[in-house]
């Protein structure tokens, strides 16, 4: 299912370098504590929660809204498993731009070490991309797609961009309890700003469109031209636009012959075939309330930064000392083998008390103060 949503201002720049190696890592020491305390499908189901992918974001020391933080934590982590995938039964794929289209291949690889069938694998990763980039149309671009996954479930990080209004849209998905990709798939919508004008393809109200989407598909495709060659029916204000270039008969004949040969027997189908993306899709939402009344949903499915500070100095500069320190802390607490397992999660437990007590951070509002630097003869 997707588990939600999270809208992000863009901001430019990127991690330098000094940081990025830490946020690799500490990202790294996290995850090992998040396997060895509850198992790697505790990973995917951290990483799926939009609220705690941000604070884990916060606490890595990036800028605690920008929309760099995906990217630049998808890349932390991927980056940080390198190596140890098979030892802790967490794998990555994806990336941002060309890095995400080589996600089936990265997976294929992986499960090849793992003797797993990728084909579910490969077809999750493409069908939760096509959905928020094809299926709900948000106005978003994706341009950024991480699949994580153990040899029981995945999860997807994937973000859109829209430059007019100067945001990305963060999508989460977890494997979960997932009964159809293409009906109400997310449990949760988590953003500031809700889009215009929207096509929900994957809404329940939209299931009439995807029956009749699906059976036009099927039909020869002249069925579907004459419909859409009626400009007088298309007014359809306060919904979804269109223009000619929606409705541009030379291309949507070449896909609806393609589709005709294939004749895809459902909605899913049809939205995995090459070539049919967000206009094929919406064309065919609009013939199908034009042949079949079926009218498509417009339905938008849509504080730990005081850990270490973050990379634009917000709420202060980045403490390099405390960070590595936080590092050095979680990688001994994990190695020391004279700690026993219950021994090492009791030290992080009593590390939490007293930073509840004594918080090393303090917000007044817009106003913050830095950690204290550890004194000698701290321990945890």
């Amino acid at each position: 299912m997707r588990t939600g949503f999270a809208q992000l201002p863009l901001h430019g720049g990127k991690a330098p370098a000094w940081l990025f190696s830490r946020m690799v890592r500490l990202s790294r020491e996290i995850v090992r504590h998040l396997v060895e305390e509850s198992g790697p499908d505790e990973v995917l189901r951290r990483l799926s929660d939009p609220y705690w992918f941000q604070a884990f974001g916060c606490v890595l020391g990036f800028d605690w809204h920008s929309s760099g933080v995906t990217t630049t934590v998808c890349g932390a982590v991927k980056e940080g498993l390198r190596g140890r995938e098979a030892d802790l039964g967490l794998f990555a794929a994806g990336g941002k731009g060309a890095a995400s289209r080589r996600t089936p291949h990265e997976v294929t690889a992986a499960c090849e070490r793992l003797a797993l069938a990728p084909a579910p694998l490969v077809h999750a990763s493409r069908t939760s991309a096509k959905v928020d980039s094809a299926a709900v149309q948000d106005d978003y671009q994706l341009y950024h797609h991480s699949f994580f996954f153990t040899d029981g479930g995945w999860c997807v990080v994937q973000q859109g961009m829209n430059d007019r209004s100067r945001t990305a849209r963060r999508y989460h998905w977890l494997s979960d309890r997932v009964a159809s990709f293409v009906r109400e798939p997310h449990a949760a919508v988590c953003c500031d700003q809700r889009g215009g004008a929207i096509l929900n393809l994957v809404a329940e109200d939209s299931e009439p469109t995807r029956l009749a989407a699906a059976e036009l598909a099927r039909e020869p495709p002249e069925r579907t031209l004459q419909a859409l060659a009626q400009p007088p029916t298309l007014i359809m204000p306060d919904r979804h636009s269109v223009s000619a270039e929606d409705i541009d008969p030379r291309y949507l004949r070449r896909i609806l012959l393609k589709t005709y040969e294939r004749a895809p027997g459902d909605f899913e189908t049809l939205l995995g075939m090459p070539g049919v993306g967000a206009k094929t899709l919406r064309a065919l939402a609009l013939a199908s309330e034009l042949i079949y009344g079926a009218r498509a949903s417009t339905r938008d499915p849509a504080r730990f930064s005081f850990a270490h500070g973050g990379k634009d100095g917000h709420p202060y500069p980045v403490a390099r000392a405390t960070y590595d320190r936080t590092i050095e802390i979680l990688g001994r607490a994990l190695d020391r083998s004279k700690l026993d397992r219950s021994e090492k999660i009791a030290a992080l437990k009593r590390l939490a008390v007293v930073q509840a007590v004594s918080p090393g951070a303090v917000c007044d509002g817009a106003h913050a103060l830095a950690p204290q630097e550890p004194r000698p003869g701290d321990s945890v």
